[in-house]
């Protein structure tokens, strides 16, 4: 009996991830990229995260083994340093990046929560004069929102704190009848916009990040985030 040929499908994170950098591509952002092994600095250092801030303990990072200040990244938002860092060598303003890439949390895991998971993260810098603000920001997350859950989504913008933005929003959607939080953003801080090399009395912009897993659960109704993880070959089924 000759064998039934199985072609094999994409994994929902992938669909999901190009689906994202075709939307972002759209709005004028540069597909960015960066490693998953990450120094301090880019991790936390040069965003603004103090020396004591909890995110660094061993309970919340995976701290590299024989390899001093490395750690494996815990938001693409390391991906956006780096990518501010060649706008401040190559005088390159105007401009905006998107990145989306797997980061690791130690952290209890459960249907929302998991101790890897697909992080989307852009930022968008100009020069003063460009007028980048918190009304361009909610207008591009909006319009991405939108694009990825359907036009009926509903999402709000909550008041929140980020040692790297300045002011700083919370993301919602609703989901199931509640709101889950889906991202962060505002506009970029100061003294990272000075550890990257620009001048914050001369440039601004806004930069967001948050979990590209929460929007594929929203999108195909997953009930449980660790689903993407477990490699069973049914998962498709989404």
């Amino acid at each position: 009996m000759e064998k039934e040929n199985k072609k094999g499908t994409k994994h929902p994170l992938s669909i999901l991830a190009n689906e994202a950098y075709e939307v972002f591509s759209l709005l004028g952002f540069e597909i960015a990229l960066g490693p998953e092994m990450e120094s301090e600095w880019y991790n936390f250092d040069v965003l603004n995260v103090a020396k004591n801030h909890p995110a660094r303990d061993m309970q919340d990072t995976f701290w590299i083994k024989n390899k001093p200040e490395n750690v494996l990244r815990t938001h693409a938002t390391s991906v956006s340093a780096r990518m501010l860092e060649v706008v401040a060598k190559e005088n390159r303003i105007p401009s905006a990046f998107i990145s989306v890439g797997k980061v690791f949390r130690n952290e209890a895991t459960d249907a929302t929560h998991e101790m890897q998971f697909f992080h989307i993260d852009g930022v968008m810098i100009g020069n003063i004069s460009d007028g980048i603000s918190m009304v361009n920001l909610k207008g591009v997350l909006t319009k991405f929102y939108r694009k990825m859950l359907g036009e009926n989504i509903e999402i709000e913008f909550r008041p929140s704190f980020f040692p790297f933005t300045e002011p700083s929003i919370e993301v919602h959607a609703k989901f199931k009848g509640k709101w889950l939080e889906m991202m962060g953003a505002g506009m970029i801080h100061p003294n990272v916009l000075r550890n990257v090399g620009l001048d914050p009395t001369k440039v601004q912009g806004f930069a967001f990040g948050g979990g590209l897993d929460r929007i594929a659960m929203i999108k195909w109704n997953i009930p449980d985030v660790r689903l993407f993880y477990q490699g069973d070959l049914r998962l498709n089924q989404f």
